[in-house]
């Protein structure tokens, strides 16, 4: 992870957080669990928090245990993200959002759960790693999707080192 990335993120929680706003994620690695450990600091109650995911707590866990199992991200990442999740859940049901339809977790259902952020937002802020530039369909998809409903956006590029 790129220490200014992670930098910038944390700051710009605080700032949104220091206006009286909250924060809506994916729930995801990297960003959105940064965002969400930051977010957690500055709002114990979770009551500014809105985490969106593709499907129920239940699904998302299994689906990242098993990208654990697969080698795509390590079971340390996996396990804390799901730490961090049911954690938000037993703080404050209410700050996550399940989408009870969906029983798999697929690119497309991730583009779904996107415009449902994007429906919950009155700006994005996005934070777009040199491999997603161009090529990355995530952050991308969100970016199309904000500029169509018409809120601001600031996208932030890095790369990972």
């Amino acid at each position: 992870m790129n220490r200014g990335l992670e930098k910038d993120v944390r700051n710009t929680v605080r700032e949104i957080f220091s206006r009286g706003d909250g924060i809506v994620a994916g729930g995801a690695l990297n960003v959105d669990y940064i965002a969400t450990d930051e977010a957690l600091k500055l709002d114990p109650t979770a009551k500014r928090i809105k985490i969106f995911l593709p499907a129920t707590l239940e699904i998302f866990v299994a689906h990242y245990r098993k990208r654990a199992k697969e080698g795509v991200i390590t079971e340390k990442q996996a396990e804390d993200l799901i730490v961090q999740l049911n954690k938000i859940h037993e703080i404050n049901p209410a700050s996550l959002i399940e989408n009870r339809e969906n029983k798999v977790i697929n690119e497309e259902m991730y583009h779904k759960r996107n415009s449902t952020i994007i429906e919950a937002a009155d700006e994005l802020i996005a934070f777009r790693v040199k491999e997603e530039i161009g090529g990355g369909t995530g952050v991308k998809d969100t970016i199309n999707k904000a500029h169509k409903k018409g809120i601001p956006v600031k996208v932030l590029n890095y790369t990972i080192e």
